[in-house]
């Protein structure tokens, strides 16, 4: 009985990997003008995968997909509303798409009282609502078919508070705590589908120049991220760190007292004062 049961067991995992291999499949990337969004697709197309990119400049995407060629195409639109991310999902639902990539976010640098409200809301809209809203239309039918992977773009951050930066902490402790709980569902229905969730520390992007900081320690390179990120997303890896130092950082601050861990987050945030 146990050998019936071990030879089912194999020819699942090889019809699996056979299916894979015959069917092309097709990235959907979020936030993918530039930064790690655009060099993850560079990876994706390299290995000869096909992708659609969305983000809201329209000249930086025309030239990433006129770098990358006829298995890139882009969509236009601006995903920080409930709306237009359901506008984007019903237009894309047909494309068969395998592998969603929510890279899209930004963050707000100042102290909580005086940062601006508006700007606030807009980045809990795209870190979290966009985020939320893409990963449950697409995990839905990743399920259906049994197969898929979902890559949510996190932070370090979002393993503890961040004064000075704390609703952009907020959102991506929201961001790993959603895909930690997504991951056990899965793996209790004995899914095919895959989700991870990448953690980074600081990354050389865009990022500091929107939320005005300044890393007083050098970022790790954004296509050595997305590299990392693309072959442990395919590992079927939870928690991506990309980094020894991040990793151990990540590591230690579970055995800090709470407040003494506040201390040391508040001065490395008051280090990033541009």
């Amino acid at each position: 009985m146990s050998m019936v049961l071990l030879i089912c067991f194999f020819t699942k995992v090889l019809a699996y990997y056979i299916m894979f291999l015959v069917i092309d499949m097709k990235a959907l990337i979020t936030g993918a003008s530039s930064g790690i969004g655009a060099d993850m697709a560079r990876v994706l197309v390299r290995e000869g995968y096909e992708v659609i990119l969305v983000a809201r400049r329209k000249t930086r995407l025309e030239k990433l997909v006129k770098e990358l060629g006829d298995k890139a195409s882009y969509i236009v639109k601006d995903i920080s509303s409930t709306y237009n991310c359901m506008e984007l999902y019903n237009e894309v639902k047909k494309e068969n798409i395998d592998i969603l990539i929510n890279n899209a976010g930004f963050g707000v640098f100042g102290e909580f009282g005086n940062t601006n409200l508006d700007k606030e809301l807009d980045m809990i809209d795209l870190n979290i609502k966009s985020l939320h809203v893409l990963t449950k239309l697409f995990l839905k039918d990743f399920k259906k078919k049994d197969r898929g992977y979902i890559l949510n773009v996190a932070s370090s951050a979002g393993f503890m508070a961040g004064p000075l930066m704390a609703s952009y902490y907020a959102s991506k402790n929201y961001v790993v705590s959603l895909s930690l709980g997504i991951y056990e569902e899965l793996r209790k229905d004995d899914s095919n589908v895959s989700i991870s969730v990448l953690c980074p520390g600081p990354v050389d992007t865009e990022f500091n120049k929107v939320a005005r900081v300044h890393f007083s320690i050098k970022g790790e390179n954004s296509e050595d991220v997305a590299k990392y990120a693309i072959k442990e997303m395919f590992n079927e890896k939870l928690i991506i760190v990309p980094g020894l130092k991040m990793k151990l950082g990540i590591f230690f601050i579970r055995f800090l007292p709470r407040k003494l861990l506040l201390k040391i987050s508040y001065k490395i945030q008051n280090g990033k004062r541009s």
